[in-house]
């Protein structure tokens, strides 16, 4: 607040009611009591402010309910990651009257998780029901488009050489045949039709999303889990989710449930991608049918020169192989820049992507065409 809380702030000016209680909000995350280099200096100006959170869930939950109250939920979800960041709330956050005032949103499902070893069991229920809240307005948000996309790529993608009027695919069949050209006649004849086919019950792609679980992922996380179970759904698709840090997890058995898939990953600890990457070209049984999403950051703790050989013997086997740096709304990641630009050189870019693309990202693999690299992506 541009005012401040009183007069001593130096303004003449003080706040009532609605403003006052606002102001206090704000005071208590960001002002000096959540700073101690700010009360000393307060302190030794004369005028510092009381505020603070406090050390007690309760203090917190009043908290939490009065930013609810004179904040949007956009506003509230910041000032929650600020708080948790600034004054050390995690702890907090694995008693359940904590959980049940929260606003619930990506972020906190991140931290959830990455507190799950330490959670105690009278909390674990109501942290389920917090990232079960979450999973389903992200799954509502992106499932329907999703699913129409990839059903369409699918479609697409299965190329049949007797197609009905309506399922030929004209410019296909016209790249086809031009060396049919009639000049006199200034057409060309299609001797050969190329059409859309028709998506049917059988499995026509292979899926393996490689997720990275380090403590930087963890919006990539929940976001993959997400569509994981999505992409699983759908019978056209043969879907697998691989998660790692030094270690490899098939959560593949449970992603009809994202919530499960999210409780089996530990966030946190080292990065081995050529491990990961072993194990995805181990499950690989199609490889001119197979597309495997790498979610990584790329900061390579195992061997960097075994990682790239896989990448570029499965790109030779006919896999298409897309590298996101990040999946989530964060903006530009913190990246491996050197790693990022060694899988450029084997014509698979790395790049981050936003919930709302990955579809299109899917569709463009599911087709072998171009993918839609953003401009912003990295080089």
């Amino acid at each position: 607040m541009v005012l401040g809380g009183g007069g001593a702030d130096g303004t003449g000016c003080e706040l009532g009611g609605r403003d006052a209680a606002m102001d206090a909000a704000l005071q208590a995350l960001y002002g000096g009591a959540g700073d101690k280099e700010g009360r000393r200096q307060g302190q030794g100006q004369g005028r510092e402010r009381t505020a603070g959170l406090g050390g007690s869930a309760p203090a917190v939950a009043r908290w939490l309910g009065d930013i609810r109250t004179y904040f949007p939920s956009s506003v509230v979800q910041v000032m929650q990651r600020d708080a948790i960041d600034r004054l050390g709330l995690s702890a907090l956050l694995l008693e359940p009257e904590m959980l049940e005032a929260v606003e619930a949103d990506v972020h906190l499902v991140g931290t959830l998780l990455s507190l799950n070893k330490a959670m105690p069991e009278t909390t674990k229920e109501t942290a389920r029901a917090v990232v079960r809240k979450v999973v389903e307005e992200l799954e509502k948000r992106l499932s329907t488009r999703t699913r129409a996309t990839l059903t369409g790529a699918l479609d697409r993608s299965a190329r049949v050489s007797r197609p009905r009027h309506h399922d030929i695919d004209w410019n296909r069949t016209i790249a086809a045949n031009l060396k049919n050209y009639l000049p006199e006649y200034r057409t060309v004849v299609p001797e050969r039709l190329i059409g859309y086919g028709r998506a049917s019950q059988s499995v026509k792609k292979e899926v393996i999303l490689c997720i990275d679980q380090s403590g930087s992922m963890a919006a990539s996380v929940v976001y993959a889990s997400v569509f994981g179970a999505v992409l699983g759904s759908m019978r056209s698709l043969n879907t697998r989710l691989v998660v790692f840090d030094t270690n490899v997890v098939d959560l593949t058995e449970q992603l009809d449930d994202p919530v499960d898939v999210l409780f089996g990953t530990q966030l946190g600890g080292g990065t081995d991608i050529n491990r990961a990457l072993a194990y995805c070209q181990s499950q690989i049984s199609r490889p001119a049918e197979t597309v495997v999403v790498l979610i990584s950051d790329l900061y390579e703790g195992g061997i960097r020169d075994e990682m790239l050989k896989r990448v570029a013997a499965m790109k030779a086997s006919g896999v298409q192989f897309v590298t996101l740096l990040a999946l989530s709304d964060e903006g530009a990641p913190a990246y491996d820049r050197e790693h990022a630009a060694a899988l450029a050189a084997l014509d698979a870019p790395a790049f981050a992507c936003t919930p709302d693309l990955f579809p299109e990202v899917m569709a463009a693999a599911i087709e072998k065409r171009p993918l839609p690299i953003p401009d912003t992506a990295a080089a």
